[in-house]
């Protein structure tokens, strides 16, 4: 019997998962090659980016006569820092090639089916995969970077445990770290970092030599000097965004190799849309927040955020607990798609926030 186009395009989603965030401001795609109805070959995107997902699949001593492609994007058509991806799939000789999501990049947007003709056909996409280019597709058409954060909350609504750093249990921080990882930045603020002395890394066998580059919010240049996230010397770029003057703590950070944006002023809605579009031009397509409420709810007010990650404790704080501000109706569950994980009790939910 022979297996779905279900079966190999899940199957190559599941490949280009593995490097989303991690491959620059291209997209991660996912190549299968079947012949026969069996795997003969598979490749994804490259960290940074390159090569493409097509190169690295078919790149092999293999005869791929006949055989049959599964791609989670529409394979390249234009001339970059590499030969387009259709012209080695035609020198293979590959007799059909699947793929879910058309590439909106104008220079490839709908062009493989003309070259390809009735060699090329475009596959439903599964339900589980329907917002997995969202980052992509918002920085082709709309030239702008995706925007998610993530909270933790105990019980009874608190975000703050006065007598532990932490809120939620072991097995909802690991997954943190694997949320992490699928993200090229996280955005935090001085005030975050300097309560907790936070890494903001990927503890995770396997991904542990994976650091997003780090972006603080310090308006006023509040962040300690003796912090541990200053002795991770394998993250590529640590910013500080600051509206402050002092130019004695401007040096020394610096000296510690952190580059520092300066604006002129935080605090309007067209002023964080200023800083957005300052780190979309330096290349950063996929943003984490990881920050206190206040932040938080000042990016949600301004409706810039795009999803928000909920983890829900099973324990309740009581008089342990706080919260910086009020947060009555800002979270709303009944919004969310609860996430299928064994949490041991605890409760992941997505919200899409705008």
């Amino acid at each position: 019997m022979k297996t779905s186009h279900n079966f190999f395009s899940n199957l190559a989603f599941n490949l280009a998962e593995i490097h989303i965030g991690k491959t620059g401001t291209n997209p991660s795609v996912g190549c299968v090659v079947v012949k026969n109805n069996s795997v003969i070959s598979t490749g994804i995107t490259s960290i940074n980016g390159r090569p493409h997902a097509e190169f690295n699949a078919l790149n092999k001593n293999i005869n791929f006569k006949d055989s049959e492609m599964y791609l989670t994007l529409e394979p390249c058509t234009h001339y970059g820092k590499t030969p387009p991806c259709i012209d080695l799939i035609k020198r293979k000789k590959i007799k059909q090639v699947y793929y879910c999501y058309n590439d909106p990049d104008q220079r490839t947007f709908k062009k493989a089916k003309k070259i390809l003709k009735k060699k090329i056909k475009k596959i439903k996409i599964s339900s589980k995969n329907l917002d997995f280019y969202k980052s992509y597709y918002l920085d082709k058409i709309m030239k702008k970077s995706l925007i998610d954060a993530k909270i933790a909350f105990s019980k009874d609504n608190f975000t703050i445990n006065q007598k532990s750093k932490w809120i939620t249990n072991s097995r909802s921080r690991k997954v943190v770290h694997l949320i992490r990882s699928k993200y090229d930045s996280i955005i935090s603020t001085s005030k975050t970092i300097n309560k907790d002395n936070s890494l903001l890394n990927c503890r995770l066998d396997g991904l542990d030599n994976y650091k997003p580059d780090l972006i603080i919010i310090d308006r006023n240049l509040r962040l300690k000097k003796k912090l541990k996230l200053f002795n991770i010397s394998s993250r590529r770029k640590t910013y500080i965004v600051t509206t402050s003057k002092n130019d004695k703590k401007i040096s020394f950070f610096k000296n510690k190799k952190i580059k520092v944006i300066q604006l002129s002023r935080l605090k309007y809605k067209k002023d964080f849309e200023r800083l957005f579009r300052i780190l979309f031009k330096i290349g950063k397509r996929r943003l984490l927040i990881e920050s206190g409420l206040i932040f938080l709810k000042t990016i949600i007010d301004f409706k810039l955020l795009n999803h928000l990650y909920i983890f829900k404790s099973d324990k309740k704080l009581k008089k342990d607990g706080i919260n910086n501000i009020k947060i009555n109706g800002l979270f709303k569950l009944s919004n969310s798609k609860k996430i299928r994980i064994n949490l041991f009790n605890d409760k992941l939910y997505k919200m899409r926030a705008k």
